[in-house]
């Protein structure tokens, strides 16, 4: 029994100058992989219009139901994407997400990205639905453009002018 006790004494000891193996998350954060799939993130194009164009494949690829997609219309006076549609609600229930990333392959604009961000914590559960206000990144510097400022809707680009036959 006591020779027990020395091995277990003499580990202890020898663990004592070894390298610890944690970190002090909140001081330091471990970097991800490339593959890890964190919070979502809708994206913009340089521009500073919205790539969502309100198709809801995401919500329809999603086998846990947590995306829900209301889309809307485009005008001239007040355009957020290049299409037709935009998404004028999307939302993410963080605590129905399983991440994935089925949202991510269905999104035909790469619109939706799961970004490397893993701080996920929540206290209740109103904070775990994130609105498109929380998902979508910043524009970019130079501002919003007016509908002046807009190219031509990209749709209208890949069809090329057709001719009179006279």
């Amino acid at each position: 029994m006591l020779t027990e006790l020395i091995k277990g004494f003499a580990t202890t000891f020898k663990q004592m100058f070894e390298e610890p193996v944690t970190v002090n998350y909140p001081d330091v954060k471990r970097p991800v992989s490339n593959r890890f799939k964190g919070r979502h993130e809708l994206k913009r194009y340089d521009n500073g219009l919205e790539k969502c164009i309100g198709c809801a494949l995401c919500a329809a690829a999603c086998p846990a139901d947590a995306i829900f997609v209301e889309a809307a219309e485009n005008t001239d006076e007040q355009r957020f994407s290049p299409g037709e549609r935009y998404a004028s609600t999307y939302e993410i229930n963080m605590l129905r997400c399983i991440f994935c990333g089925y949202c991510e392959d269905a999104c035909p604009t790469e619109a939706i990205v799961l970004e490397n961000n893993y701080e996920l914590a929540f206290t209740n559960r109103d904070s775990s639905l994130y609105t498109k206000e929380m998902l979508i990144v910043p524009v970019p510097a130079g501002g919003q453009p007016t509908p002046q400022q807009v190219a031509p809707r990209q749709f209208d680009r890949a069809i090329p002018e057709m001719k009179d036959p006279d």
